[in-house]
């Protein structure tokens, strides 16, 4: 192991950005629980069940694209809407047009509080950088680069592959492993070369399936089980954990 806490092999990380280099995650699961809850309550009536932000949000939608999520969470209820259309307006009840609320509901809540990075994580992709690795971010958000400028961490990087990329390039997001698989192709690194950071199940599911070489678990939420069970060689609360070795 090198003193990043990763296996010698390892020439490039490959990191997820909400919950994993900042605190967006809880940003996008109220996003969603406000979405949702507002259209569960329009199609139920006062009567309805909520959208759980922890138990709903890391089972049905966390490190999913979008549409995946608002498709993923309505058959969880058996609620099936029209697809709709890429710009369908917010207020429109298909899986597009709730998908597109729930990013103008996270677009607010950034402007109004703003975008901070996990300390530990900047202190991290630092060393990381320091000592020669490759660097990227993947993300399914398609306003990875606006988070990643607000945090004042986009220099980084060197490489991003987010939802805009993913859509432009037709790739299928997580749990597939093709945005990443890209984000290594594009450092010059065989994927048993890189090492990927994630938080979220499907992040777990996409660093096994893609056959990295090493694919770190990072547990905001109190699930380092679940992060193991779905493919997580190693499990942290902090990046900065792994400095000295892996715990």
């Amino acid at each position: 192991m090198t003193n990043l806490g990763l296996p010698d092999r390892i020439r490039a990380c490959l990191f997820d950005l909400d919950g994993v280099l900042t605190s967006t995650a809880t940003v996008h699961a109220a996003a969603w629980q406000e979405m949702f809850d507002a259209f569960l309550e329009r199609r139920d009536g006062p009567g309805y069940r909520p959208f759980d932000p922890v138990s709903d949000y890391d089972r049905y939608v966390d490190g999913l694209p979008r549409a995946d999520g608002v498709r993923t969470f309505l058959a969880s209820r058996g609620i099936e809407l029209p697809e709709g259309r890429p710009d369908d307006p917010p207020e429109r009840d298909t899986v597009q047009g709730l998908g597109n609320r729930k990013n103008a509901l996270v677009l607010r809540r950034i402007e109004e509080s703003g975008v901070s990075a996990y300390p530990g994580s900047v202190r991290y992709v630092t060393a990381v950088r320091d000592a020669g690795l490759r660097r990227a971010v993947v993300s399914s958000s398609a306003n990875c680069r606006a988070v990643l400028e607000a945090a004042g961490i986009a220099g980084l990087f060197e490489v991003r592959i987010d939802g805009l990329v993913a859509a432009e390039r037709r790739l299928p997001g997580k749990p597939r492993p093709d945005t990443f698989l890209a984000a290594a192709d594009e450092l010059g690194v065989a994927p048993a070369e890189a090492a990927v950071f994630e938080d979220a199940l499907a992040g777990m599911e996409a660093g096994r399936a893609g056959g990295f070489g090493f694919v770190v678990g990072v547990d905001r939420a109190d699930q380092a089980d679940a992060l193991r069970e779905h493919g997580a060689d190693t499990v942290v609360t902090d990046l900065d954990e792994l400095r000295g070795g892996v715990r």
